[in-house]
Formats: C-alpha cells, sequence, structure tokens
C-alpha cells in the first residue's frame, strides 16, 4: 500500500473491528499514515487476511462476547501502545418490550463492558499524549424504535469517555468520541431498505450518506498530534444530519 505520509511513523495502534465497514477504512488510513497496526476481527477471517496483506497490519481474532478475548487483543502491543480505537459492536433490533436478560448481557459485553476493560487495559500501556478514540452513533441523540439496546450502550461508552479524558489527561493522553450518522457500509444496506437509505441522504446537509472513509478522516485526525487540544469530545460525523 503506498502510504500518504510519515504522520504516525512510530507509533502503534490497535482498532477493534477493523475487518469490515468503518473500521477497515480506520485501519487502512492510519496504516496508510504510517502506524504499525494491530486490528481484532470476530469471524471475517479471510477479510481480515487480505486487509492485513494489503497494508501491512496485525489481525487478531477476538470476540468481545467473552472478555477474555482482551488478553489476544493487547498481546501484540504488549511492548506499548499509542493510539487505542474501540469501533466493535453489535446493533441488534429488538423493540423494548422483547428485550430479554440474554439480549442485554451481550450488547452490554460487546459494547460497553470490554470496550472499558480496553481502555483500562491500555492506560498502563499508553505512551504520554496517546490517543483513545471510541465510536459511537448519532442515535444517541436521534433515537429510532428497536434499537434501545445499542443506543443505550453507547451512551454508556459515551459516558465512559467523559471520564477517562478526565484520568488520562494530566499525562497529555486525550480521549474523545466519534458519532457517525448514516454511513453506507454493508451492514447499513443490509439492515436499511432503499428508499430509507434515500431518505437519510436527503436529510443530511451534504445531501448524501456517509462513506466509511469520511468517519476514518475524522478519527486519523483525533489520532494526530493536531488534535491535542481537544479531548472529552463526542464529534458528530453525519454530514449534517444534525446540526
Amino acid at each position: 500500500m503506498t502510504r500518504d505520509g510519515g504522520t504516525f511513523e512510530g507509533r502503534t495502534a490497535l482498532v477493534t473491528g477493523g475487518s469490515r465497514g468503518i473500521g477497515r477504512a480506520i485501519v487502512r488510513r492510519l496504516a496508510g499514515l504510517g502506524a504499525s497496526v494491530v486490528f481484532t476481527y470476530r469471524e471475517s477471517r479471510a477479510a481480515a487476511d487480505d486487509l492485513a496483506a494489503e497494508v501491512g497490519a496485525t489481525a487478531v481474532q477476538a470476540d468481545q462476547a467473552d472478555p477474555a478475548c482482551l488478553d489476544a487483543m493487547f498481546a501484540p502491543v504488549a511492548g506499548g501502545l499509542d493510539i487505542l480505537v474501540n469501533n466493535a459492536a453489535i446493533n441488534p433490533h429488538v423493540a423494548i418490550a422483547d428485550v430479554n436478560a440474554a439480549d442485554f448481557d451481550r450488547v452490554f459485553m460487546v459494547n460497553v463492558k470490554v470496550p472499558a476493560l480496553a481502555m483500562a487495559r491500555a492506560a498502563t500501556l499508553l505512551r504520554d499524549n496517546g490517543r483513545v478514540i471510541n465510536l459511537s452513533t448519532l442515535n444517541t441523540v436521534v433515537p429510532a424504535p428497536g434499537s434501545a439496546l445499542y443506543i443505550a450502550s453507547k451512551g454508556a461508552l459515551e459516558q465512559f469517555t467523559a471520564v477517562a479524558a478526565r484520568e488520562f489527561g494530566p499525562r497529555g493522553i486525550t480521549v474523545n468520541t466519534v458519532s457517525p450518522g448514516a454511513t453506507d457500509t454493508d451492514l447499513l444496506r443490509a439492515s436499511n431498505p432503499p428508499e430509507a437509505l434515500e431518505r437519510n441522504a436527503a436529510l443530511t446537509a451534504l445531501r448524501r450518506l456517509g462513506q466509511p472513509d469520511d468517519i476514518a478522516a475524522v478519527v486519523a485526525f483525533l489520532a494526530g498530534p493536531d488534535s491535542g487540544w481537544i479531548t472529552g469530545q463526542n464529534i458528530r460525523a453525519t454530514g449534517g444530519l444534525l446540526v
């Protein structure tokens, strides 16, 4: 892969859920800027191997439904870490009336508990002036039916972000949230009819769906040297879906 520059040369990044969609774009962007990238995947082995070969990254299989996955996630970065991106998440469509204990536990394990424990583990590995970026969603302020578990879990992650910004700040480590709006991924297209995608695009100020690279660009900025005075913030990367 042709590198875009040396902005992140000598820096190590860990990206969860990096084999497809937004996570894949983030891995490509950080690697293209010179970072040594480790990324996790749950089951898309072929996609993960292709991406790892393309950008020279390291792929690690890790299912965040089990917190024991943290050992595998962090093993390749035991020597030190500069950037943590908590991207992996699940979003089952379940009405509140149909929520059960198993649904609740699984969503909060994958979307909150393991990302929070990843931040805890990263706290001892992050070098001074490191970066933590957590992926949330516009839906924490624009709720939709059937998404209570997902939204609540992401809202909890946003609060971990805010507190971590205070706790990690004395070492120059910034902690921020990026909340994408409707982003054109395979998952979005699989879970929405074409007319819904058209409506979402029409509602944005820029009159289009977001692309994974749009979100990756925001993450890369927050991971880079020019964002050192931004911490504890929630950047809503929505193309003006919410203004």
